[in-house]
């Protein structure tokens, strides 16, 4: 069971914006969560940290012990499992802060290990329909933005706003060796690179909501972009201009 608790914040006064529902798809490291938070609390949307959900649940099957292959077992795990989300804050880099069963795992869950794993345990079927049920519900009230991999072609296909972010194999290798390191780990760019290309076809070639641009989604290339740029960008299309 999924709990989100973030807060709407002030944003740009324009009612209609309000009611919103936005998609940010993309590939790993294309800096999908950071602008989704950074544009939903522009606009004075809810931000649902869906990629946050599928760490949980992989932090969750590692923690019990359950083979990331089986997932059936992690499905049980998660739908059972109370997987809060809320408002970033200083003590975590202002990411969504992620708690399962109370214990908070913000930072665990963006570790070496369940980065590697959450690709692999994600592609399960069972665990997806927990989650996408969780993720349409929470959808339905409107004046939302979410992100991930099949936001805008199985969560909310009928969006408002559909946006995929995207940027080179080595570029996205950088932004998450210095997440990593942040961490206090040691990661090697090389092995990155070949991580983040290995995941991309995973993610892309899985039966069940494989990665892809929907056909109506507005893609932003970020390679030679800054964070506020981009989330510029993307408040721009929200509002029409």
């Amino acid at each position: 069971m999924i709990m989100e608790t973030a807060k709407r914040t002030d944003g740009i006064d324009n009612s209609a914006v309000k009611t919103l529902r936005v998609a940010i798809d993309g590939p790993a490291g294309a800096g999908k969560s950071t602008v989704a938070q950074l544009v939903a609390k522009r606009l004075g949307l809810l931000y649902i940290d869906t990629g946050a959900m599928y760490r949980a649940a992989t932090w969750l099957a590692v923690k019990n012990g359950i083979d990331v292959k089986d997932g059936d077992a992690i499905a049980k795990a998660a739908g059972e499992a109370v997987i809060k989300l809320e408002p970033g804050d200083e003590t975590s880099s202002n990411r969504v802060r992620v708690f399962v069963d109370e214990h908070e795992v913000t930072q665990a869950i963006r570790s070496h290990e369940i980065s590697e794993l959450v690709s692999p345990v994600s592609v399960h079927s069972p665990l997806r329909k927990v989650m996408v049920a969780q993720q349409k519900e929470l959808a339905k009230r409107g004046g939302v933005v979410l992100d991930g991999r099949d936001i805008g072609t199985v969560v909310m296909p009928d969006a408002d706003i559909k946006i995929y972010l995207t940027a080179s194999t080595k570029v996205r290798a950088q932004r998450r060796m210095k997440d990593q390191e942040a961490l206090g780990e040691n990661p090697d760019y090389n092995k990155l690179v070949a991580a983040i290309a290995e995941r991309d076809n995973r993610d892309s070639t899985r039966a069940d909501s494989p990665l892809k641009q929907a056909d109506d989604a507005i893609a932003i290339i970020t390679d030679n972009m800054s964070i506020d740029q981009v989330v510029d960008a993307v408040v721009r299309l929200c509002v029409g201009e």
